[in-house]
């Protein structure tokens, strides 16, 4: 069995079975029966990323829930090879497992659901697909420009590699059938992979300095650091390495403990990437873009915010997409907030502050679907 994490107080682990095919493993703080929360990790996370928030919306009032999911951490069920079956990572079934686990639980409609980097669109699906289920929507890192028109887009990888300094975006290379391994058996192990990524993308990185960029260009693209628009023959390991924190910023990593960080290194290297790789290569799919072009002009109508590290790049990786989010994708958009000293970890980096946003938003969420629900009973 593998060692139990070194949880905060409050923070509970269980594993619940039969959701949607997977026995999944979820961490889980406060009072059965207050109003839930879902909150969904991103890549290379766990339902562990979510340790400092949580006690923080239980204390608040809140059943607060996250799982590990599909690919992920203690979840099983789930096939890691490459050439699975891809379907099974494409969106509308990760929302299938969200909802999946709801109905495991005994849970109706939720107070909201919270998603965090790549758990940013897979939230966003949710609340898109079942406003009857989910009750509001919180994004972090990551925008929701919409489901996909199926307007074909410029060939960007093809650019990016004819660039003067030949580049790759790092999408296309969490694709490649050895992107798993390179990550997993680099030269400077596991550990410190995984401690010059999360500290290259957090605010302690001196070069996150993120601003607009004007479009999906090439040349715009590449104005992103490396772990975004990566240099053409290098790997993510490769990348990062020259990034490695010294041992006394390492120290100063007060959200990111050697401890901490132990838990990730061993939970991956007891799984693998390949698990969270695969929704990368569903993003480009045929069969799993076709089915979400099914919904494309449909909004998310309940209530929405948005939340991002000041040093976080990933709100403009994609450019355009905060402003589609804003204007087109909600129609109950409630604002966007973007947290000081923070980077892409923003709830790890900034619990205190971002469990405020989010529970700032959430009152003011709750009290608008109490009046609409109150103006449907009287109709």
């Amino acid at each position: 069995m593998p060692v139990a994490w070194p949880l905060p107080e409050g923070i509970r682990s269980r594993l619940m079975p039969g959701v949607n095919g997977l026995d999944m493993h979820l961490l889980e703080a406060g009072v059965v029966g207050n109003p839930v929360l879902m909150l969904l990790h991103g890549f290379p996370e766990l339902s562990y990323s979510w340790r400092k928030l949580m006690p923080l919306l239980a204390a608040a009032g809140f059943h607060v829930l996250a799982p590990d999911q599909r690919g992920y951490g203690r979840s099983t069920g789930w096939d890691a090879r490459y050439d699975a079956e891809l379907l099974h990572f494409g969106m509308m079934n990760l929302v299938r497992d969200v909802v999946a686990l709801l109905d495991a639980l005994g849970l109706d409609r939720i107070a909201g659901v919270v998603g965090h980097d790549f758990g940013a669109p897979v939230a966003a699906w949710c609340a898109l697909q079942r406003p009857d289920r989910f009750a509001a929507l919180a994004l972090m890192s990551a925008p929701f420009g919409g489901p996909p028109t199926g307007v074909p887009s410029p060939d960007i990888h093809a650019a990016l590699a004819a660039l003067p300094r030949p580049r790759k975006h790092y999408q296309l290379h969490y694709g490649t059938p050895g992107a798993n391994a390179e990550m997993l058996h680099c030269p400077q192990g596991l550990h410190a992979f995984l401690r010059a990524y999360y500290h290259m993308k957090s605010a302690d990185w001196p070069h996150n300095r993120p601003f607009a960029l004007r479009g999906w260009q090439a040349e715009e693209l590449a104005k992103m650091p490396e772990y975004y628009v990566m240099e053409l023959d290098k790997g993510m390991a490769q990348t990062v390495a020259p990034h490695m924190p010294s041992p006394v910023q390492i120290e100063n990593h007060r959200w990111l403990s050697d401890d901490e960080l132990a838990v990730y290194a061993a939970e991956f290297n007891r799984t693998g990437f390949q698990g969270g790789l695969q929704w990368y290569r569903c993003s480009n799919h045929p069969a799993c873009v076709a089915e979400l072009q099914a919904f494309a002009g449909r909004s998310i109508d309940v209530p929405t915010c948005f939340i991002a590290g000041a040093a976080d790049w990933g709100m403009f990786q994609k450019p355009g997409e905060l402003q589609r989010l804003q204007h087109q994708a909600c129609t109950q958009w409630r604002g966007t907030f973007v947290v000081p000293g923070a980077g892409h970890w923003v709830q790890q980096e900034q619990p205190e502050i971002t469990a405020r946003l989010l529970l700032e938003f959430l009152r003011a969420a709750a009290s608008y679907n109490e009046n609409v629900d109150q103006k449907e009973d009287r109709t």
